[in-house]
């Protein structure tokens, strides 16, 4: 695609790599047919080739519009569309560099500038959401259900029963929406990795991944937080303590990852970011399935699972077979879901500032899920799990979770 870029719109890096981007789409259209928002919609502008035109038209000097924002506005971020791409368009990477762009020029409404604001300053902070998470339990009972709907109930605890000697140690991102709504992951994550000799250790000081924020186009908030982070992590990594960092959610692995890029402009954090980011793993590569105990591979079970694979694993970090493998090693009887390539309609914040979009999307994906008549659906993703378990008929966990069960159940 032919582009003569404005100067000075972007930084001249972000210029050359916009410039590289555009160039590789040859307006194909292939990426409209696995675009979620595009088959809700069916409006060109709503598809990665169209919005695409519209991110050319902006960096070449036209100006942003609200109907132009509202365009970008309802892309999911599932990089669906570059699994599928031909010619490998880094399309994520461009609506990265132009959302902060559009931000700045294009005024919302009021009400969804404080909509946004109060996201990005409550959602990201475990004490803050813990606080409002806490009284939406306490008045669920009273509330529309179109608010209900939005609180978690909350799940038992879970106990890490199995100490075993630690021969290597890594760093947990607990996260704060998962810490938070749905600490019994990150403890089956314990209890799981306990069993290959694996320590997951916690670091306080370190919080929110920046996926919320970086969604939003509030790129320097997303900065902070991996640099929030890197200052807590590093230290031990760089003294050999931790070998790196482990995330039970395959969206804030994804993010983790791209801490190098993130921060590459910071001549204070660049290297170690990019340092951090080549040891960062989501949970699913970190664990060596081949040492799990015989006791567990060889344990069988009638437990029928249908894997939701949330978009961050397979189009993101593109790992979702290791999932698979261990879910299958510990016995569970897995079923092929259809479209498993569309996204939930989950997507951060998504689902709470494009419900029209979101929730379509939520019905179909899980007619696909319970159509093989599964005993659980399970997922890898905290973000997907909580949008999934809102209307879902059968139980809706982490996978780890099923795999700490089957490690208690053999013990």
């Amino acid at each position: 695609m032919r582009a003569i870029l404005t100067e000075g719109l972007l930084p001249p890096q972000d210029q050359t790599d916009a410039q590289a981007i555009l160039r590789a789409c040859v307006h194909c259209g292939f990426c409209n047919a696995t675009c979620p928002s595009y088959q809700v919609l069916g409006d060109e502008r709503d598809g990665p080739r169209g919005r695409i035109y519209l991110m050319k038209s902006l960096l070449e000097g036209a100006t942003a519009t609200s109907t132009t924002q509202t365009h970008l506005d309802r892309c999911l971020g599932c990089r669906a569309c570059e699994t599928t791409c031909p010619s490998g368009v880094q399309y994520t990477r461009l609506l990265d560099l132009v959302r902060p762009q559009v931000e700045s020029i294009a005024r919302r409404s009021l009400g969804a500038r404080v909509l946004r604001r109060v996201l990005r300053s409550v959602v990201p902070h475990r004490r803050r959401f813990g606080m409002l998470l806490s009284l939406g339990r306490v008045l669920r009972p009273l509330l529309p259900r179109k608010l209900r709907r939005l609180v978690p109930i909350r799940q038992p605890a879970r106990a890490v029963t199995y100490a075993s000697p630690v021969a290597r140690r890594f760093a947990l991102l607990e996260g704060c929406v998962q810490e938070t709504a749905a600490p019994e992951i990150n403890q089956a994550a314990e209890e799981v990795f306990a069993r290959v000799e694996i320590g997951l250790e916690r670091f306080p000081r370190a919080g929110c991944c920046g996926a919320l924020a970086l969604h939003l186009g509030a790129h320097e908030e997303a900065a902070n937080c991996a640099r929030r982070n890197i200052d807590a992590w590093w230290p031990t990594i760089e003294a050999g303590l931790c070998e790196g960092v482990v995330a039970a959610s395959s969206g804030c692995s994804q993010v983790l990852k791209d801490y190098g890029h993130l921060l590459r402009d910071d001549p204070a954090y660049a290297t170690r970011a990019a340092a951090l980011a080549a040891v960062a793993f989501d949970a699913s590569e970190a664990l060596p399935v081949a040492t799990m105990p015989a006791a567990y591979q060889q344990r069988d079970s009638n437990t029928v699972v249908a894997f939701q694979v949330p978009c961050s694993l397979q189009h993101g970090l593109r790992s979702s077979a290791s999932v698979a493998t261990s879910l299958v090693a510990a016995g569970y009887s897995l079923v092929d879901v259809p479209e498993s390539h569309l996204c939930c309609g989950s997507a951060g914040a998504y689902s709470l500032l494009q419900p029209e979009i979101a929730e379509p999307l939520l019905l179909r994906k899980l007619a696909c899920l319970e159509s093989q008549a599964p005993d659980v659906i399970a997922t890898a993703n905290i973000g997907c799990l909580l949008h999934l378990r809102k209307d879902a008929a059968v139980p809706v966990r982490h996978w780890l979770e099923l795999l700490a069960d089957r490690l208690a159940a053999g013990q």
